[in-house]
């Protein structure tokens, strides 16, 4: 694999440690569009090793009760294309490798050239795009190709062992490998089936695997980082901040989390 991105180099380190690496999720402009550049600052000095920054979507199909939320009250305070490249900018300004998380829709309004250039421009690394299938992709893989960033497609259980390799051939980055059919959340465990569909696509492929969809304690992170590369976590630091009597104590508590999460994937191997 050609390290090009920032994603790669953090994801090349983490193995070479012998580890997961940790990726947070943060939707842009939640709580408020500055408040989200502060969660950003409180994952990085949580010591996560990568962000994805969500795209708010007033109609999501993968995201559950806890990111919708957020998205809602992100879409409320006016969160655009121009909200979710600034906070993509913020993390690669720290020095944190950062992709953003989207439904297909935004990219092909704001334009599939433009969007993958804006990416580029702002330092990020790719793009996850839980809505687009490999087949449907060709004008976003010519993009994706000429701007050198990541294309990581979404593989759910039930994707089918003709499909898979096709599927992981065309990832960059990492795959991401949703644990469970269904919507995010955290969950009291995380799947058995995340452990039988990571060794599923390992058989198809070299590119890192990185689990989301329920993660959000440190013992579920340290049982992921046992077989994944890398443990993805969105609901659980979203959660924290909804719960928060005032922005310092809801900042306080994703650092606390980050922390605890960070050691968790250092536990698992």
């Amino acid at each position: 694999m050609l390290l090009e991105t920032g994603l790669d180099h953090v994801l090349a380190r983490a193995e070479s440690e012998n580890r997961a690496a940790l990726i947070a999720y943060i939707p842009a402009g939640f709580p408020s569009h500055e408040g989200c550049k502060k969660v950003i600052a409180a994952f990085a000095a949580g010591g996560v090793d990568a962000i994805e920054i969500g795209f708010p979507y007033s109609d999501p199909v993968m995201d559950g009760p806890t990111i919708q939320a957020a998205a809602v009250q992100s879409l409320s305070q006016g969160t655009g294309a121009k909200e979710v490249f600034e906070s993509l900018k913020c993390a690669t300004d720290l020095g944190v490798p950062a992709v953003v998380m989207t439904y297909w829709n935004p990219i092909e309004r704001y334009g599939v050239e433009n969007f993958a250039e804006s990416i580029a421009a702002n330092g990020g690394s790719g793009v996850i795009t839980p809505d687009l299938t490999v087949e449907e992709s060709s004008a976003w893989i010519t993009a994706t190709d000429r701007w050198k960033i990541n294309r990581i497609y979404v593989v759910a259980p039930s994707t089918s062992d003709t499909r898979l390799p096709y599927v992981t051939k065309s990832c960059g980055g990492f795959i991401y490998a949703a644990s469970l059919m269904g919507v995010t959340g955290t969950r009291s465990s995380v799947s058995s089936s995340a452990a039988d569909l990571v060794a599923r696509i390992r058989t198809t492929t070299d590119t890192p695997v990185s689990v989301g969809l329920g993660v959000s304690t440190r013992e579920q992170a340290r049982s992921v980082a046992a077989y994944a590369d890398g443990v993805i976590v969105g609901s659980a630091f979203i959660n924290v901040l909804l719960e928060a009597s005032d922005e310092e104590s809801g900042l306080k508590a994703v650092r606390e989390l980050a922390e605890q999460l960070a050691i968790g994937v250092r536990e698992g191997r």
